[in-house]
């Protein structure tokens, strides 16, 4: 499948933990795409059956880079391999409130050393939207803006959060006390 995706170049399959480290050692690629039950290796991503919040938090703290379930949309596994690779975190899209929620009370805090940027007023409305889950017209209809600047507004607020994501939005809003969970 990630073979037909012309910007991804799948160089080995591991059986094992085992000979993962070897071949990651071996060949030195640029992002590991590994199953839970595999040893991390910097940058990865961490793939798995289930949708399971406390493994999500788990492997985050574990040092993955990101989680991703096996049964993810067309393209999603691809998406997650570029977005690691240009050094950001990734969460499948899957991922929930619950999920950010278990997050927020773990330790692991990939923004902990960034400089928190200056939100506008209408970013900050636009980011309590994201995190109640709101598409770009739901938001454009409750803002009374058009959906073009809402688009707009929402890829500042991704740029300014270095995240790619709803859920890196929402993950970020409320580890820096942007949005509360009710």
């Amino acid at each position: 499948m990630l073979e037909k995706d012309s910007l991804v170049k799948v160089i080995a399959e591991a059986g094992n933990g085992e000979d993962l480290v070897q071949m990651v050692k071996q060949l030195k690629p640029d992002v590991v795409l590994t199953d839970m039950i595999m040893p991390g290796a910097p940058p990865c991503i961490a793939l798995s059956t289930f949708n399971n919040e406390h493994m999500v938090v788990e492997a985050m703290e574990a040092g993955a880079m990101g989680y991703i379930i096996k049964n993810a949309e067309k393209g999603e596994i691809a998406a997650a391999l570029k977005t690691v690779y240009d050094g950001y975190p990734y969460y499948c899209k899957s991922t929930t409130a619950k999920v950010t929620r278990l997050l927020v009370q773990s330790p692991f805090n990939p923004y902990a050393r960034v400089p928190l940027p200056v939100f506008t007023e209408r970013e900050r409305e636009i980011i309590k939207l994201i995190c109640q889950e709101k598409t770009s017209d739901e938001i454009s209809k409750i803002l009374c803006i058009g959906v073009r600047t809402i688009e707009s507004d929402r890829a500042k607020i991704l740029e300014k959060m270095n995240v790619k994501t709803s859920a890196g939005v929402v993950f970020y809003a409320i580890k820096n006390f942007l949005y509360r969970l009710e």
